[in-house]
């Protein structure tokens, strides 16, 4: 079995895109379908679907990938151990990640990363759209909140804090809020579709959220846009910390309600297909990224009051 034809096919199947996938391995499109052509005929089988619109696995590909994947790493695992071979983690890494987070943190780890490992791409996406991480060809996701999707691994990066926070203009301008039944006497800025707010009742036997239904002045599908909002004096809003650490350190924002938690525990994850096996610059990435922003986030520090 020629190991640049698995090579071929495995970044096809991550791509589905057999132009790219030829590109990144140096081939041209004729050569790269006629490298495939021939896995195809070695196996007695069909690896891919091709349409004029797109390319995608068969049935027989996606059992075959995780196998192919399997084989390619132990030949790497055995030209490193008799010292034969480049092991350093090399390649194009395909990651998606929401749009205000990575802007604000995840481009300046990434700058650093490419500059600490020369021989490693990344095609970066950056949307508040949650992507299929497996028919986008994504190498890895950064995703925010729980996870719903049994299709993908996923490993923490850290955890997402939350606090709600107004401006000192609008809190000295309004009624003072001692408690949550005050909020539903305040206007609020909230993400779309997210009116609702749920704490946690310590008093409650079954663990029952306590529901707050405030009134929205402002909604957005952004986060940015939430919080300069809430700093323009809009209302009260619930921001991520690492979404308003910087305003809270100016006192653009003030924190209230301290002693109250939100009833769900977010996190920063990233993710990836259970399907295949994780490459080595892959890991690289997560681990770095982990690493960076540890158990304590730096967006963190800043905040003493429980979150």
């Amino acid at each position: 079995m020629n190991i640049e034809h698995l090579k071929l096919f495995i970044r096809i199947a991550a791509l589905l895109n057999i132009s790219k996938a030829g590109q990144e391995l140096g081939l041209s499109p004729a050569v790269a379908s006629a490298h495939i052509s021939k896995l195809e005929e070695m196996l007695g089988t069909r690896l891919l679907s091709r349409s004029t619109r797109k390319i995608s696995l068969t049935e027989e590909g996606r059992i075959f990938l995780p196998h192919a994947q399997e084989i390619l790493e132990s030949v790497e695992q055995a030209k490193g151990s008799i010292g034969i071979g480049n092991r350093t983690p090399s390649g194009t890494i395909r990651l998606t990640a929401p749009a205000s987070f990575g802007r604000q943190h995840l481009l300046p780890a990434i700058t650093d990363f490419l500059k600490d490992h020369p021989q490693i791409t990344i095609d970066l996406s950056m949307t508040d759209i949650i992507m299929d991480v497996i028919e986008g060809g994504f190498d890895v996701a950064i995703r925010i909140g729980s996870l719903k999707d049994s299709n993908l691994i996923a490993r923490k990066i850290a955890e997402d804090n939350r606090v709600i926070c107004a401006s000192p203009d609008y809190l000295n301008e309004h009624n003072p809020i001692e408690s949550l039944n005050d909020l539903k006497q305040h206007d609020c800025i909230n993400l779309r579709g997210l009116d609702v707010w749920y704490f946690k009742n310590p008093e409650s036997v079954d663990e029952k959220p306590i529901a707050i239904k405030t009134q929205s002045r402002l909604m957005t599908d952004n986060g940015e846009v939430m919080r300069d909002a809430t700093v323009a004096g809009l209302g009260l809003s619930i921001n991520s910390t690492w979404n308003c650490y910087q305003q809270i350190q100016s006192g653009q924002l003030q924190q209230t309600l301290e002693n109250v938690s939100l009833s769900d525990s977010n996190a920063i994850w990233a993710v990836y297909p259970t399907n295949r096996l994780v490459a080595p610059k892959v890991r690289l990435l997560i681990d770095y990224l982990i690493k960076r922003f540890g158990k304590e986030p730096y967006w963190d520090k800043s905040f003493k009051a429980k979150t």
